[in-house]
């Protein structure tokens, strides 16, 4: 009698799910409401500049003790981006802007004592608060927009910030000059609050988040090639996450840091004192300042429109080489410095206001590209976290940038020396972060060692 062994059956490993519909609809009315944070978001930012003048006049203060208030900001910045960005996998992305945005209305009102302790306490909230917005805002949005469509909603968000620095600076000098800078704050906290409560009826999760809900898609996982049975598809979920130390110190999230970091020195400067700059060196009225800082925030939102969607449609055609994304953020950022460094030897008015266009405004190009770089080295699961350790650090800046301009100018033999020898500082950290990030910001290179989205 002949015994036929039974057939062998593999045990049925489980399928991984059907990633979920693109909801287009959904998507960019998210996307509008993140734009409309980001506007908000730098307005607050830039408010204290556009006052900076007639505020130094009524307190009596110096420009040291301005910078003070202003890079007091940035005190609990970092550390709050970092915090949240740590804990974001357990917090709906939803409440956490919502959260943002009403502490911004409250933020806004110690401004109204007009001392110097209350505004620095109105900016210490104000920071702690803002400090993860941009990080949380753009992890709402790739929620919400799978790879391969994140580039342009990428700059539209990053394009908040500068067109709500281009809405803000006219309509928040008219309340400056004509109602004083007080109603500006106030202008600011009821905007905040108007915000809110949009958000709350129309915001939502999505489902590309990896975020409290656990509704990121289980995304394929493949065994190498030529490991047998093993070579099957498995959930994302089940794979051993890759630790938050090496993701942090790969090429690409270490250039994308430094691009960041020059970015937002650049960005630190602009906010606390180019509104103080052209009014008291190129002797420009309120208004006419007014008019060169939208003109600045305009450029950058046609930069931010424009590069990361060429950097796209060259990508998708395959002509876009490995040195692609590092080339665009690195170059960025060594335009901005290099226009800083010439601006205090240049004396003809058009060109000066030409190159505070291109110092102010070049730059503003590596902060979306920054994020799309390393969210695609990094697993889904991990972006939340690793976004907020790169917030955290890229603007550092903040934080002592515009005081050590205040010293640097109050401290020189003329006020005219002193900016120029900020600027010149500013320029030289520049192209050094630049250049690193040119060398070795190389997206599909870590995305293969650390299991990212490519």
């Amino acid at each position: 009698m002949v015994v036929r062994p039974l057939p062998s059956r593999r045990p049925r490993l489980p399928e991984a799910p059907e990633p979920p519909a693109h909801d287009r609809r959904r998507a960019w009315l998210v996307l509008v409401m993140v734009v409309a944070f980001m506007m908000i978001n730098y307005a607050d930012k830039s408010v204290l500049g556009l006052a900076a003048v007639p505020l130094m006049d009524e307190l009596g203060i110096d420009k040291s003790t301005y910078g003070l208030i202003s890079s007091s900001f940035y005190v609990l910045f970092s550390v709050s981006g970092l915090v949240v960005g740590l804990l974001s996998a357990r917090w709906s992305t939803r409440t956490m802007l919502l959260v943002m945005a009403a502490l911004w209305a409250v933020a806004q009102l110690p401004a109204l004592a007009a001392t110097v302790p209350a505004l620095i306490a109105g900016r210490l909230l104000l920071g702690a608060a803002e400090g993860p917005a941009a990080s949380m805002s753009m992890h709402t949005l790739y929620a919400w927009f799978p790879p391969g469509r994140r580039g342009m909603p990428s700059a539209l968000q990053i394009g908040g910030a500068a067109l709500g620095t281009a809405v803000a600076a006219p309509v928040l000098t008219w309340f400056i000059v004509n109602l004083g800078w007080r109603s500006a704050f106030v202008a600011l906290a009821i905007t905040s609050a108007a915000w809110c409560v949009v958000w709350y009826a129309v915001g939502k999760d999505g489902p590309y988040g990896g975020a409290a809900g656990g509704d990121t898609p289980a995304a394929e996982i493949r065994e190498p090639s030529g490991s047998g049975e093993r070579d099957a598809a498995r959930p994302a979920g089940k794979a051993s996450p890759v630790p938050l130390p090496r993701l942090l110190l790969s090429g690409t999230v270490v250039g994308g840091v430094l691009s960041a970091f020059g970015s937002h020195w650049a960005l630190a400067v602009s906010s606390a004192w180019l509104p103080v700059y052209l009014q008291t060196r190129l002797d420009m009225a309120a208004t006419s300042a007014s008019v060169v800082i939208s003109a600045v925030s305009a450029l950058s939102l046609v930069l931010l429109l424009t590069v990361p969607a060429f950097i796209d449609r060259r990508k998708r055609s395959g002509r876009a080489g490995r040195a692609t994304d590092g080339l665009a953020q690195g170059a960025a950022v060594l335009v901005s410095g290099a226009a800083l460094a010439l601006l205090p030897f240049t004396e003809p008015r058009p060109l000066q206001l030409v190159l505070v266009a291109l110092a102010f405004a070049a730059h503003s190009v590596a902060l979306p590209l920054h994020y799309v770089t390393t969210a695609a080295v990094v697993p889904a699961a991990r972006r939340g976290a690793v976004f907020g350790v790169v917030a955290a650090t890229g603007t550092l800046p903040g934080m002592f940038v515009p005081y050590l301009t205040g010293r640097l100018v109050d401290g020189a033999a003329s006020e005219a020396a002193g900016y120029s020898a900020a600027f010149l500082l500013s320029a030289a950290v520049m192209a050094v972060c630049g250049a690193v990030a040119i060398l070795v910001i190389r997206p599909e290179r870590d995305a293969r060692e650390l299991g990212g989205e490519g």
